[in-house]
């Protein structure tokens, strides 16, 4: 019975059956199809699995799989991947600080802090390797002589600092000043003397604005740029530790680096920086970190 209920089942899905269309006006046949059910079955699981993969891809490759209920935007992947980067780094630095506490620990108990070659042996056989080689090349055998090149650069230098005032003993900041020309860096009326008001460093020399400033002895340029309180400041290094500085400029002429000769101009005067009542020269006199009376020196 078994057998013969297969046979019709397999008979019924190959009979053949037709579909016809028709003209209603005329009933002529437009198109007709012939098919059984086992070709519709076939063709009906054909184009659900088509349409099954036509779906996948295209939610796979373009912008719908964002509207997929759980699935992360572009903003939470970029959040993702910053927070992965911040977490391999402070595993990182997390590592840098406990290797520091366990040799801070070593060295206040008395030990040897762990080094990169004590921790790979490798490198560490390698470097003992290295130093028995060195040792068996025989230091004994060196001898340590003075080029020509070497003992003309050393008269040369002895030369030159046996008349340096600055290194010679027993000389004072009044000896040096009194065999030391400072150019003025402004010819103007001094409004505000040094110390006064307390804690000023300077002297306050007001002038016309664009006024040519000028370096008071030979130097370098160990600052040359913007600050809120004094504005354009310009500050030289000068022999025997002397520094002057140069404030509430308009234009600075020269920059970080530079050397300058006494009396260039190295900026014009003006009217920057927050403190400040009107076009004037803020100049300031230092030696060896202290200030000094620049109109004790200076005539300006």
């Amino acid at each position: 019975m078994a057998g013969i209920n297969r046979k019709e089942f397999i008979k019924k899905l190959k009979s053949k059956y037709k579909l016809a269309i028709f003209n209603e006006q005329t009933y002529q046949e437009v198109l007709v199809i012939r098919l059984s059910r086992l070709n519709v079955f076939t063709m009906v699981g054909f184009s659900a699995i088509l349409l099954i993969i036509l779906v996948t891809l295209l939610i796979a490759f373009t912008g719908l799989r964002e509207y997929i209920p759980g699935y992360p935007d572009a903003k939470q992947r970029l959040l993702i991947v910053r927070n992965a980067q911040r977490v391999d780094s402070l595993f990182l630095e997390i590592e840098k600080r406990n290797k520091f506490i366990d040799n801070m620990q070593q060295i206040i108990g008395g030990q040897v802090p762990e080094t990169e070659e004590r921790a790979n042996p490798v490198r560490q056989q390698a470097a003992s390797e290295e130093d028995q080689t060195e040792d068996t090349a025989g230091w004994k055998d060196i001898e340590f002589t003075r080029s020509v090149e070497d003992s003309i650069f050393r008269a040369l230098v002895e030369r030159e600092e046996k008349f340096n005032v600055s290194e010679q003993p027993g000389n004072d900041l009044g000896a040096l000043l009194e065999n030391t020309f400072f150019f003025p860096p402004l010819k103007g009326m001094v409004v505000n003397r040094f110390g006064d008001p307390r804690g000023h460093f300077g002297v306050d020399i007001v002038a016309g604005p664009g006024a040519r400033v000028s370096a008071v002895m030979d130097g370098v340029v160990i600052f040359s740029g913007w600050t809120v309180e004094t504005g354009y400041v310009i500050q030289l290094q000068h022999a025997n530790n002397f520094i002057s500085m140069y404030k509430h400029n308009e234009r600075l002429l020269k920059t970080t680096g530079q050397h300058v000769k006494a009396g260039e101009a190295i900026a014009n005067v003006g009217n920057s920086g927050e403190l400040t009542t009107g076009p004037h020269l803020h100049f300031e006199l230092w030696h060896n970190g202290i200030p000094l009376d620049p109109q004790e020196y200076i005539s300006f």
